[in-house]
This record gives C-alpha cells, structure tokens and sequence, in this order.
C-alpha cells in the first residue's frame, strides 16, 4: 500500500504549499503519497474556490446599501442562475472526469482534443440560455414571486447577468479542464484575477466613484460580468500556451460531434444532478417568499454567507474528484479510493469549524451585510439551523464529487432527487407552511436532507459500482 502521508522530514509544509500555489507541481498524481497529492490538488482548489465565493460576499456586501427590495432582486436572480450553474457545473463534471482519465492513460493529446472541443459546447449552452434570459428578465423574476416594482427595480440587473452567462459557462468549463489535468493553480488564478477586477469595479458603478456612472444595482452585475470575462480571457490564454500541459490547437477546433457527443452522454447525469438540486432551492427560494422581502433578503444574506464556507470546502471535494478520475485511469481502484477517504475527513473537520463559528457569531456575521432587524433576524436563523447538517454536508459533497470524478454522474442523480425532492422539498413546506414555523422550516429541512445525503452517498460509496464506469 503507498504511504498516505507526506513528513517534514522530506518537504516542509511550508515548502509544499509553496509549491502548490507557484504549480511547480507537475508530477504523476497516481503515484507516491496520497497525502502530498491531495494537498497540492487542494491548496489551488481551495483557494480558487474561496475567490468564487468572494464574487457573492461582495456583491451582496454592497448591494445592500440599496435596500432589501436590491437584496431581494439578487437572491431571486440568483434562483434563476443557479440552474445556469447546475449546467455549467454538470457539463464540467463530463470535462474534468474526461481529462483527468486521459492524463491517468497519458494521453495528453486526447486531453487536448477534449479541451478543445469543450469551447464549442460552452458557446452552444451560452446562447440558447443567454439570449432569452436576458430578453424576458421582468417575467424571470415576477415566476419567482418578485413583485411587479421589485422586478421592474431589478430588470436591469438580472438582463446583464442573464446576457453575460458566456462568461460564466466558460470561467466553469475551462476551469474543469485545469482541474482534470492537474493544473489547479491556472484555475485558482483565473478566479483571483475576476474576484479583484470584481472587487474594484462593484462599488465604483453601483455608486458611480470617480469617472464611472451610478449604474446603481445594474452596476453590480456589470462589474461581476467584466470580471468573469477578464478571467476567462486568462484562461485561453493558458489553453493556447505552449507551456502548459494542456494546449488546444487551431486544428484541434475542428468540431468533432463524437467527443462532443461523449461529454454530453457523461454529462447527461451531472446536468439532470444539479439541476434537481439547484432547481430544488428555487422551490426553497419560493417557499420563503411567502413570508416576505425580508424574509427573502435574510435568507439571501445567508446564503451567501454559507458560499463562503461551502465553495472551500468544494475545492476539497474537486481534489478528489481529480485524484479519482487519474487514478482510474492509471487502474489504481483502490488508491482512488484511499484518496476519497483522506479528503472527506480533511473535509469534514473543515465544515464542523465552521459549523461552530456560524452558530455562534451568526447575527455578528449577517450584520455585517445588513441593519435592517428582520434582515439580521431571518439571516442569522438560517446560518444557525443550517449549521446543523455542515458535517453531513462535508461527507456527502465529497463522495458525490468523487462519483462524479470517476464518470458516475447518475449515481448522484438518484441520491439528490430522492433527497432533494422527495425530501427536502416536502419537508420545507410542510415545517414552513402547514406546521406554520415560517422560513425556519424551510432552513431545518436544509439540514435534515445534508443527514440523508451523506448517508446514502456512504452506502453506494462502499458498493463500489463507481470502480467500473468508462469515459
């Protein structure tokens, strides 16, 4: 069995994070310590993750200086683009377990092919999404429960956010290919560079500083839309460098319907995984408007809070996806396996950290977005009761990435339609609605289907039906 840590004795930590981050890290994942490998995998991750989530924090931070009818409008459209992200995250989940297959078999030129023909499926999703999002933005957001003068407030927000989907299908795909390859600072970069570009523009057009318009709320989703695309131009850059390990070639852009058909076929179970779980908290999102804008900014507020915990914690789980998919490929089941183990209790002592500094400094913490009482009220319930299920939630995204990882993206399906709709969806609007608890039911049932996540993800887990999937 190979060593599963790495020692001082032979690198200091200090000199491994290092290299993790500098991405001098270009070895063969599958062989030596599994520790070492998940910690170069997961330093990049992590941090390209957190930069991810700085994208909602700082929205929402100064989005909130225009009332909680803004704050309103951004959770809503946030409803809606979730499922945007379902796609973009399920179709990444096809490239990342594709290209991290071929690089496990050492077949860097299949990769390269896979990247390339990911440009093509990228451009397709954007515009069929893109265009009539953005055309009938006012009616997006009024199915979501918005008022007629929240919605006509927040039309042109969601049309910008909604118009530039470009940007955020392609910061995801391309993204998915680093990650398969092993590359993971390039993506953590690129989420670097559109956060800080974000960061600067956001109260620069929001409050029209300096030689910028006041574009007010429609200022925050250009400001997220120029940053996503900065980011992405990085990211082809890379894509069409010499020196990287992946490099996608002119003559590689010859479209190839049976690659492109491959990463849909695997991508058909992550897309319907998402998909039922982000469609899952529009529904959530619904329930808690029928106790009001307040309740909607609270739980707003929340949730972009938690992003911040969740995104980390993601970038754990996509190590292990990685180390998966080229240790399949390599035909080394049971080190892919070893490496689940490792990062899920990396993960798990991560979130119940968390867990423990939300429950005790939740209206502090909401504070900081909001002075509004009702506000700082619904948000701080919702990171409390939330709070709960972190630990389930650790095990089972890590298991579910890992299946994910290895091409199994059905498996996941089955668990989040089971958890999600013939449980959390139910159980919400029973707690919240019939039981009459208001948006706490809504929060509670969060947790209680995190609970049933992890234990059904432990059990197919250990069945092992993963092993055997050919991407």
């Amino acid at each position: 069995m190979p060593n599963q840590t790495f020692t001082p004795a032979n690198q200091s930590l200090f000199a491994l994070f290092k290299q993790a981050l500098s991405g001098d890290n270009q070895e063969d994942l599958t062989k030596g310590s599994i520790g070492r490998a998940a910690f170069l995998l997961s330093v990049p991750m992590v941090l390209e993750m957190m930069m991810e989530s700085v994208f909602a924090i700082t929205d929402i931070f100064f989005v909130a200086a225009l009332g909680s009818s803004a704050i309103a409008v951004v959770g809503l459209t946030e409803g809606i683009i979730t499922l945007l992200y379902a796609v973009a995250i399920g179709l990444g989940m096809a490239v990342t377990a594709t290209v991290a297959r071929r690089v496990g078999e050492d077949n860097i030129d299949g990769a390269n092919h896979v990247a390339a023909q990911t440009i093509w499926l990228g451009l397709g999703v954007a515009l069929a999404v893109g265009i009539p999002g953005s055309i009938y933005a006012i009616d997006l957001l009024q199915l979501m429960g918005a008022t007629k003068d929240v919605a006509l407030q927040g039309e042109g927000y969601a049309s910008v956010m909604f118009g530039g989907c470009i940007s955020i299908l392609f910061l995801f795909l391309f993204n998915a290919i680093f990650r398969g390859a092993g590359d993971a600072k390039i993506a953590m970069k690129s989420l670097w560079l559109a956060s800080g570009i974000n960061i600067v523009l956001d109260p620069m057009l929001i409050f029209g500083i300096g030689p910028f318009p006041e574009m007010g709320l429609t200022g925050a989703a250009v400001a997220t839309t120029i940053g996503r695309s900065i980011g992405v131009l990085y990211q082809l850059y890379h894509l069409f460098s010499i020196k990287g390990k992946i490099q996608v070639c002119l003559d590689k852009l010859k479209l190839d319907f049976a690659v492109i058909g491959g990463l849909l076929k695997v991508s058909v179970g992550g897309v319907l995984q998402f998909l039922i779980a982000t469609a899952s908290w529009v529904f959530l999102v619904r329930i808690v408007s029928h106790f009001g804008s307040d309740a909607v900014a609270g739980y707003t507020v929340a949730v972009r809070v938690m992003m911040f915990a969740i995104l980390p914690a993601w970038g754990l789980s996509n190590a292990a996806a990685t180390l998966v998919g080229q240790n399949l490929g390599a035909n080394q089941a049971l080190r892919a396996e070893q490496s689940v183990w490792a990062i899920t209790k990396y993960n798990l002592i991560f979130m119940l950290f968390v867990a423990v500094v939300f429950y005790l400094f939740s209206s502090n913490i909401i504070k900081l977005f909001s002075e509004d009482n009702q506000v700082i009220f619904y948000g701080a319930q919702c990171l409390e009761l939330i709070a709960y299920g972190y630990g389930f939630f650790a095990i089972g995204m890590t298991l579910v990435q890992a299946f994910n990882g290895a091409g199994d993206t059905m498996t996941p399906t089955a668990i989040n339609f089971v958890c999600y709709w013939l449980l959390q969806i139910p159980i919400a609007y029973w707690l919240a609605v019939t039981l009459q608890m208001g948006p706490s039911g809504v929060f509670l049932a969060i947790s209680i289907a995190s609970f049933f996540i992890a234990i059904g993800s432990v059990i197919l887990f250990r069945v092992g039906r993963w092993k055997t999937i050919q991407v």
